[in-house]
């Protein structure tokens, strides 16, 4: 065949194109090979070797390098639709880039034949093939996405429980406060984030405006945290805590600032911490008149229970020692920033019922897990549920400190003041990825649900979701607590979510399972010395898990293809047999879901009118490794606040063990996520029947993209989030949290976004609702703060929205 060569004037733009291609293709070649010598997918090798025949006939100017590029992106196109279908985010790392690259060769310098007589007759000869191709794939992708956009929002097989089309019938109930406050963290004291409030409809929340927005500022020496809180609402006045030790107390009509009370350090030096939320209490003696018969209870960063006047942010002198109370107490030696309190306090029966957080994954021998009670009106110490000493509520003598690296509960706190029974969340006894120096009591209530009499401390019941946690599978949600029609009577239930995507509905009373619960074999295999590994695991197996699919080769992703083959390449050197999959040293081990979950402290809100759950959760993998303590060694990983060179972010410590970890988010080499969109989900749950209503991904790619610059398109992909949502009895479901920063209504009947609005910062809280004293107005609130570990902007704002007075 006779070779039909550029312009001289013309060959440097060429050969730079065909340079370009052969690099890429070259990349794509040893990448695909590697891929292939794990087992993969050959389509990168074979590609490879196509764009780089391609790059090197159009570097001597044979138009047979069009032909063999034309060729290549059918092939491509017809592999990708049969691995993924019409799934649009699926065809966008492997159409798009090829696609791109490709329309270089309609430019007139790399595709223009030198004899003028005979450019159009041979430039249709070569680029009907190609522009065949071209078309093939848009039509693909405007195919794909159009078939998807019709589609209803998606269920994934996962949803074992099935899945029903209609919205149960709405049966009003008591759940929420009349009144139209806010009393609790989660609502009520069962967490169910319910208000009967009905102003807002999804008929009338397009109107909905910011009626206020409050600072709550400044940040000591300018170092923003994250401001992830919950106010509470009670008469005329919110209640906020911030990340910088400050309570703030606001106008619940304008947000003007009422008090502040402030527990910084006098030279703002300290790091910003997490305070989600305070509590309130008033006196039980109805005649009880002066300061403090209404209060504020909330946890400084210094581990002091503080009690405030509610009306003038005042200390309560009767309370403690001059209104605080040290938590430090019986904890023996503690390193700075290695016991703190981030959720709000949970007050039953006159005590103040309180966990607490330690730091992850440094020391074994970090401080104890013990569950603590104290009086809400004296401030005393009452009792306390240290699980290595059974039978014992006291404190420990002097000299003596509770037992160490026990289970620890620093999520939110549920309670039942009828039954008398505080329901708390257990995490794991440090570290999370090491269990073979774990004591019998500490697995008897690792990553459990633990019932407590509020009274003494007892112990009522347990329910274990993990046995033999290494996957950092902790409880960070609220237990939520409904009364649940079910086979013809009403049962007090209490609803688990869980980071490993698990649902667990027990009866609140005994800890027994009202949706079957199985024990299923789980995977087995090579583990660290002297580890040991559970042959099985509880399963939700009559509610819906939002732990999403098995994940495969196939599922990785990328902006390119390069990225996209790196991702690949990353899954087959990974063990992954799915959920359980243990961590060794050996080879990275593929967790999914990861420790954001599932769900974590936002938690579930329950409708319970409807008795509609729902739930915000993600399907984002972490990609772990053990590391010997040799190689950590080598590697220089030290612990948090003793070397001063330590970064947690590189690998977790858990010295005193044979053993540390590198926990990482499943990224790629531009930062993006590994397995494909969607990421982040919202979810509506009938809990009559155990069946999904509705099912949709949550957030756009508007304020991410790769690297972290903001792709700025307003595209539905699914996001990660951290945060949850409100449910109102108006039929409206409130909620921020993915890494977009928009805060959203949602129709609970079908799912459908019918109002938003953009945010300064991050919206990783919680939103709340009430109604003012002043204009009987429904306000909708949110903080919109940021949060550090997800890198939204971070800033200082809670913005208060409501319809406008008088129609305006």
């Amino acid at each position: 065949m006779m070779q039909q060569h550029l312009t001289p004037g013309s060959a440097w733009i060429r050969r730079a194109y065909a340079a370009l291609l052969i690099a890429i293709g070259v990349f794509l070649a040893g990448g695909g090979g590697w891929l292939v010598g794990l087992g993969g997918s050959p389509y990168y090798l074979l590609t490879g070797l196509a764009v780089i025949a391609s790059g090197m006939l159009l570097w001597r100017g044979d138009r047979r390098g069009v032909w063999v590029y034309a060729a290549m992106l059918i092939a491509t196109i017809g592999w990708s639709l049969w691995e993924v279908g019409f799934n649009p985010w699926g065809l966008v790392p492997r159409l798009v880039a090829p696609t791109v690259l490709g329309l270089g060769l309609l430019v007139p310098a790399i595709g223009r034949l030198p004899s003028r007589a005979n450019t159009a007759a041979l430039r249709r000869r070569w680029a009907s093939p190609k522009l065949v191709a071209l078309g093939g794939l848009v039509a693909a992708i405007v195919l794909g996405s159009g078939l998807h956009a019709l589609k209803p929002p998606v269920i994934d097989p996962i949803f074992q429980a099935g899945t029903q089309e209609r919205l149960p019938q709405a049966i009003p109930a008591s759940a929420g406060d009349a009144s139209g406050d806010w009393l609790h963290w989660g609502g009520d004291q069962g967490g169910s984030r319910f208000s009967p409030l009905d102003q807002l409809t999804p008929d009338t929340v397009s109107g909905l405006k910011v009626a206020w927005t409050a600072d709550l500022g400044p940040a000591p020496g300018g170092k923003m945290g994250s401001l992830e809180v919950t106010p509470l609402k009670i008469g005329d006045t919110l209640y906020v805590c911030t990340p910088y030790d400050t309570v703030i107390a606001l106008d619940a009509e304008t947000g003007q600032r009422r008090w502040t009370h402030s527990e910084q350090a006098a030279d703002g030096a300290a790091s910003p911490g997490v305070c989600r939320g305070v509590a309130y209490y008033r006196l039980p003696d109805p005649a009880a008149t002066g300061a403090c018969v209404e209060r504020i209870l909330w946890v400084s960063r210094k581990a002091n229970l503080l009690a405030l006047d509610a009306r003038t942010g005042a200390l309560c002198p009767g309370f403690g020692d001059d209104g605080r109370t040290s938590l430090m107490t019986g904890l023996g030696e503690v390193k700075p920033g290695y016991y703190y309190v981030s959720s709000a306090p949970q007050i039953v029966r006159g005590k103040i019922v309180l966990g607490g957080a330690v730091m992850d994954g440094q020391y074994w021998g970090e401080p104890s897990g013990v569950i603590r009670g104290y009086d809400a009106v004296t401030g005393r110490f009452s009792w306390a549920y240290d699980v290595g000493r059974p039978g014992e509520h006291g404190e420990p003598e002097p000299g003596e400190h509770y037992t160490l690296s026990t289970p620890n509960s620093w999520a939110p706190i549920s309670a039942d003041e009828q039954l008398g029974m505080v329901y708390l969340p257990m995490g794991n006894a440090v570290p999370d990825y090491y269990g073979a120096q774990r004591r019998p009591f500490d697995e008897d209530i690792t990553s459990s649900v633990l019932a407590l009499d509020a009274q003494t401390g007892e112990r009522r019941w347990r329910f274990r979701t993990v046995h033999h946690d290494l996957w950092d599978y902790d409880l960070g949600s609220q237990p939520t607590l409904i009364d649940l029609p079910l086979n013809g009577q009403v049962v007090p239930v209490l609803i688990q979510p869980t980071k490993r995507g698990d649902v667990f509905v027990l009866d609140r009373r005994t800890g027994q399972p009202v949706r079957e619960v199985r024990e299923l074999p789980v995977p087995q295999g090579p583990i660290a010395p002297g580890e040991r590994l559970s042959p099985t695991q509880p399963f939700s197996v009559a509610m819906p898990s939002f732990r999403g699919p098995l994940i495969t080769e196939a599922d990785m992703w990328g902006v390119t293809p390069l990225d996209q083959m790196m991702c690949r390449i990353k899954f087959k050197q990974a063990r992954y047999e799915g959920l359980f999959t243990p961590p060794q040293i050996e080879r990275p081990n593929l967790v999914s879901p990861g420790y954001l979950g599932g769900s974590d402290w936002g938690s579930v809100s329950v409708d319970t009118d409807r008795m509609v759950m729902i739930v915000n959760s993600n399907r984002m993998p972490n990609y772990d490794q053990l590391i010997t303590r040799a190689e950590a060694n080598q590697r220089g990983v030290g612990i948090v606040g003793v070397d001063p060179h330590a970064n947690p972010a590189l690998a977790q410590a858990m010295l005193n063990t044979p053993v540390a970890a590198d926990i990482q988010p499943f990224l790629g080499v531009l930062k993006t996520p590994c397995n494909a969109p969607p990421w982040g989900l919202i979810t509506a749950v009938d809990l009559r029947s155990g069946k999904v209503i509705w099912n949709r991904p949550l957030g756009t790619a508007r304020d991410s993209g790769p690297m972290g610059i903001a792709s700025q398109l307003p595209i539905t992909m699914g996001l990660p989030n951290v945060g949850g949502s409100v449910v109102t009895r108006g039929g409206l479901v409130f909620i921020a949290a993915v890494q977009e920063r928009t805060f959203r209504a949602i129709d609970i009947r079908n799912g459908q976004e019918v109002w938003s609005a953009r945010l300064p910062a991050g919206g990783q809280a919680n939103p709340m609702t009430y109604r003012s004293n002043a204009s009987g107005r429904q306000f909708v609130v949110l903080a919109s703060g940021g949060h550090v570990p997800m890198g939204t902007k971070l800033g200082t704002s809670l913005i208060a929205y409501a319809l406008p007075e008088n129609g305006e």
